[in-house]
């Protein structure tokens, strides 16, 4: 079994204290649905509640580290030491509508700006998702490898859909087209970090989305390198938190992935 780093210590046990009040409100928030109101405010204070709980544990522990967070954007801190990077609730209309697939994502940035832990929880099912740059990525104590398959026609590809506001619909649509006919499925389940996380588990194959934060991303792209997978940009380039383009998967089919995906973007 490995031993946590104290530092990821400090995480998780930052997470599991924001956890069970997540989970008294997305109780909460299915009783809500019938009424009038609507449970939109709630589950906005749910969010910033969990923010808050995140920022105050992690704080105790690391007073002089800066923060990067969903709701509460920048506080800066000793730049000469790294920063939290967080998403209180990932998978937000997920938790709106009462379904059951939400997380908690924690990444450490370094001054250099590179990640080198991460963790995702989910307050549901008490997975904790975590990795360490050079030490693997991990579920509780069991080791995480990227899927094996090396065939699009076997693979089940996570992707984000745009909505309302948010997001290239065209763009998407031509990625779609070229990529749907090639593999076994595509799911859309509401939570890139999970999305991220399942890819570093083997249970889906890979994942694309665009116009993704760095709270989204950041501890996932971690996952799925230290369980051995490939993440890059649209372009096949190094700068997906840059781009905002996240293509994801096993060496065989990232490759593959990205040549759908890249003409597509002809």
């Amino acid at each position: 079994m490995p031993s946590h780093s104290g530092l990821l210590t400090v995480m998780e046990r930052a997470a599991r204290k924001a956890g069970p009040r997540l989970r008294r409100d997305f109780n909460e928030v299915q009783h809500l649905q019938v009424s009038r109101k609507g449970p939109a405010d709630f589950v906005s204070m749910a969010d910033k509640r969990a923010e808050q709980t995140l920022v105050e544990e992690l704080r105790k522990a690391r007073p002089d580290w800066g923060f990067l967070l969903e709701e509460g954007g920048t506080i800066e801190g000793d730049p000469a030491k790294p920063r939290w990077i967080i998403d209180p609730l990932d998978g937000t209309s997920n938790f709106l509508h009462g379904i059951p697939h939400f997380a908690i994502s924690i990444a450490v940035e370094e001054p250099s700006g590179e990640v080198t832990s991460g963790l995702i929880y989910q307050p549901l099912t008490d997975e904790s998702f975590w990795a360490e740059k050079g030490r693997g990525a991990w579920l509780q104590d069991q080791r995480l490898r990227v899927s094996s398959r090396r065939n699009l026609d076997e693979a089940l590809v996570a992707t984000g859909i745009p909505f309302k506001g948010h997001g290239d619909m065209a763009q998407w649509a031509r990625i779609f087209g070229l990529v749907a006919p090639e593999v076994a499925g595509i799911r859309r389940f509401g939570s890139a970090a999970l999305d991220l996380a399942w890819v570093a588990a083997g249970r889906y194959d890979g994942f694309w989305e665009a116009g993704l934060n760095d709270w989204d991303v950041a501890a996932g792209i971690l996952l799925v390198r230290e369980a051995g997978g490939f993440v890059t940009d649209f372009r096949g380039g190094d700068r997906p938190r840059e781009r905002r383009e996240v293509l994801a998967a096993n060496d065989a089919l990232q490759s593959k992935l990205h040549k759908l995906v890249a003409t597509a973007l002809r």
